[in-house]
């Protein structure tokens, strides 16, 4: 039984790393931007290769948007697909014509050797659609000894 227990619980904490959410940001209609303020943006880089990393090394990977409209740009929500990725972003109102950014920490201690793919979803308020998918890959080795 306690072995029934433990495989539950391995299986269920990789699973929560691997499978991004059904529908970003549907658990937050309530933040969704006035199309009264709507912008538009322009992401600069959306998809990023990391290269190779050792297993247990930490990445950073950035991102950056540019305000293409006539109405301040904010970055309302910004969520990694899973619990190996934490996210930084601009909080402030990014001006018409300035640049902002999202920073993804990846920790390959909660990912597993291989090739990885990771995603950022961020909520904005652009005329354009709303939901951005942020991507970066690579690939995580043993190191060598």
């Amino acid at each position: 039984m306690r072995s029934i227990v433990c495989l539950i619980s391995a299986l269920a904490l990789i699973i929560g790393c691997t499978n991004p959410p059904a529908k970003p940001g549907a658990a937050h209609t309530e933040s969704l931007p006035d199309p009264a303020t709507y912008t538009k943006v322009q992401w600069i880089d959306s998809v990023k290769d990391f290269g190779t990393i050792n297993m247990g090394d930490s990445i950073q990977v950035s991102f950056t948007c540019k305000n293409m409209g006539e109405k301040p740009l904010f970055l309302t929500q910004v969520n990694p697909s899973c619990g190996c990725t934490v996210a930084s972003y601009s909080k402030e109102a990014i001006l018409p014509g300035l640049t902002g950014f999202v920073t993804g920490t990846f920790n390959s201690n909660r990912s597993h050797p291989g090739e990885v793919r990771k995603t950022i979803f961020v909520t904005t308020n652009t005329q354009d659609g709303i939901n951005h998918t942020l991507t970066f890959t690579g690939k995580i080795v043993q190191p060598v000894n």
